[in-house]
């Protein structure tokens, strides 16, 4: 009897929910993330709005349990897949328990508060969500520049905590992270001690590839590219086959992605395959090909990847 006892008292001590990290484009929300989980889960590219997908990492923190949803940048939409990310953006905002706003402090150092920032603060108002504040980067700018930008924007009343944090060397992370726990509802975990991320291999899979496509070709390729795990077969031997499509918006691009003699799409290929191996701990047989698809876009089917369901 007492053992069960126990066992429920464990059960009604724990916590879980949902954290999503929302900010402007190249905040840093990728990389945050990556460093509260301590493996990567999230691709992270020089490139703004590299996020399309709304990626889950989860956190164990004591009795709690944290799933952070890393959503797309939030910026001002002029095209469809604009508007798709950024609804997903917001959709995170709103499904969630808690609300992180990452702000860059050396962008806001050197600009001032831009106008994707302000567009934020503005929607958590209209939403009544009640934010904490993060702002990141703070390696990057001398320390007395923090306290304005920090008193500026906690002056908004869109936030009821302001942290100072770096997620690239992780000054301030773990308060962050232990404020975060504290405040989530009591609740059962939703996923096993050990697991650290909740996405589809197949997708996880076509991440890694999109982020060594923009890593290998930088100001090259549009950003009109989008990559789909074609096929995905388990084989006796352990390994894995994978076959993915690239595709672009024009037929010009194609040789870009290509290379003289395939030898860019080999390199891209190369290090897709290696960094997949290191996560899946197993050999990885990877096909790449390129297909022009001129409104890859439009295509409704490339939405529904961007507003993942929460596991109630």
């Amino acid at each position: 009897m007492t053992g069960e006892n126990e066992k429920i008292g464990e059960r009604a001590a724990t916590r879980c929910g949902f954290v999503a990290i929302v900010g402007a484009p190249n905040a840093g929300k990728s990389t945050l993330l990556n460093a509260l989980v301590g493996t990567k889960v999230s691709i992270v590219t020089p490139k703004v709005q590299t996020t399309r997908t709304r990626i889950i990492g989860i956190v164990i923190a004591g009795e709690s349990q944290i799933v952070f949803v890393d959503t797309p940048g939030i910026f001002k939409p002029r095209r469809r897949l604009d508007r798709a990310m950024v609804e997903a953006a917001w959709s995170g905002a709103r499904d969630a328990d808690l609300v992180v706003h990452l702000v860059d402090a050396a962008r806001a150092a050197r600009r001032g508060i831009d106008d994707d920032t302000r567009r934020i603060v503005a929607g958590l108002k209209e939403g009544k969500r009640t934010a904490v504040l993060a702002i990141n980067k703070i390696d990057r700018v001398e320390h007395p520049a923090l306290l304005p930008l920090a008193a500026e924007l906690d002056r908004s009343g869109a936030y009821d905590r302001v942290f100072m944090i770096s997620a690239l060397t992780g000054n301030g992370l773990d308060d962050l992270r232990d404020a975060l726990a504290g405040r989530l509802p009591a609740g059962p975990w939703l996923y096993p001690a050990d697991q650290v991320a909740d996405a589809p291999l197949r997708l996880l899979a076509a991440e890694i590839t999109r982020e060594k496509l923009f890593l290998r070709l930088g100001q090259e390729l549009p950003y009109a590219l989008a990559v789909g795990t074609e096929s995905w077969e388990e084989r006796k031997d352990g390994s894995v086959r994978i076959e993915q499509m690239i595709y672009v918006e024009r037929e010009s691009h194609k040789p870009i992605v290509l290379g003289k003699g395939g030898r860019q799409i080999k390199a891209i290929g190369t290090a897709a395959r290696t960094e997949l191996e290191t996560l899946f701990d197993r050999r990885v047989h990877l096909f790449l090909r390129v297909k022009v698809a001129p409104r890859w876009v439009d295509d409704p089917e490339r939405y529904r990847e961007l507003a993942l369901d929460f596991p109630r």
